[in-house]
């Protein structure tokens, strides 16, 4: 079983968002995914509800995190996403500690990015492999960056944390498609933003197989973690 844990210490920088589409994204019967809100705020069962299918199936992990991974492994899930909420707690630190990867989002700000240095610290302490996913970005122009992604990267770099290659823009799709409770790839399957989650969901695919000894190469997310 792979757990798949978004956190980061500051709010507002789209865990709940990309948790809730990558859920849409790789959840099906062949290969069953449990979720996990773990948020107070819950935004992530919010969707959850407005979908009305049940599935992926849910789990409130305000209290007994251990408890309910130990049981979601033991149920047969392949995939776990943990939501987490945005603070430094015990909740956090155990979703991190039973994480296969943790994916940490930043919007390209100076706010993000000083904010994410805790998570990654609680990450490198706990010895878990994390990468970093810019969200909200600009979206690129002729295939060209913004240049504060680029900015973004370059700050990232300098603290040794690695860095998704890729983005997840600021595109209207995403947050149109939570209000219908789907994720992009249900609502406009052939949407910039579908695609993106796809090349987002592909990364960390190979990531958490390189993890596992599965298989190895230079497309993985976390080769500089902890």
């Amino acid at each position: 079983m792979n757990v798949v844990v978004f956190a980061s210490r500051k709010g507002g920088t789209g865990k709940s968002t990309l948790t809730a589409h990558l859920a849409a994204h790789v959840n099906k019967p062949s290969r069953p995914c449990l979720l996990i809100d773990s948020d107070p705020q819950g935004s992530l069962t919010l969707w959850h509800r407005l979908r009305e299918t049940g599935e992926p199936p849910l789990k409130n992990g305000l209290r007994n995190l251990p408890d309910i991974i130990k049981n979601a492994k033991r149920d047969g899930f392949e995939w776990v996403f943990i939501d987490t909420p945005p603070q430094v707690s015990a909740l956090v630190n155990d979703a991190i500690r039973a994480a296969t990867l943790v994916v940490i989002p930043a919007r390209p700000s100076v706010f993000d990015l000083n904010a994410i240095k805790e998570t990654i610290e609680i990450c490198r302490t706990a010895k878990r492999p994390y990468a970093v996913v810019l969200n909200a970005a600009p979206p690129k122009r002729q295939e060209i960056e913004a240049p504060a992604i680029v900015e973004a990267r370059a700050n990232l770099e300098a603290l040794g944390a690695p860095v998704w290659s890729g983005q997840i823009s600021h595109r209207a799709a995403f947050s149109l498609a939570l209000g219908e409770g789907a994720g992009v790839r249900e609502f406009d399957a052939d949407s910039y933003a579908a695609v993106e989650i796809g090349r987002l969901w592909s990364a960390i695919e190979k990531s958490v197989k390189a993890i596992s000894g599965a298989s190895s190469g230079n497309d993985v997310m976390h080769k500089r973690a902890a």
